[in-house]
């Protein structure tokens, strides 16, 4: 079963590799992060936990899943597309 450890660490190796999926994974998390992160602990700018599992759980029937690398991938590409001017 895949882990959240692995599938950061597979996301930062095709990052590594490829400077757009890099910039297109930058902008996703800085996207998906809590408004006002910076104001409590541990001041990172990460998703709600609430949010992440909602997103999880609309996506796969199930708050826990981790999402395969592909899908990642693959919204940060439409993302891009899609905001772009």
């Amino acid at each position: 079963m895949p882990t959240w450890t692995s599938l950061s660490l597979r996301l930062v190796a095709h990052a590594a590799v490829r400077p757009r999926v890099a910039w297109d994974l930058l902008t996703l998390v800085w996207a998906f992060r809590r408004r006002q992160w910076y104001r409590r602990p541990p001041f990172l700018p990460l998703p709600p936990a609430e949010y992440l599992a909602w997103r999880l759980y609309t996506a796969y029937g199930d708050e826990r899943a981790v999402p395969p690398v592909e899908d990642v991938l693959r919204f940060a590409r439409w993302r891009r597309h899609i905001t772009r001017p």
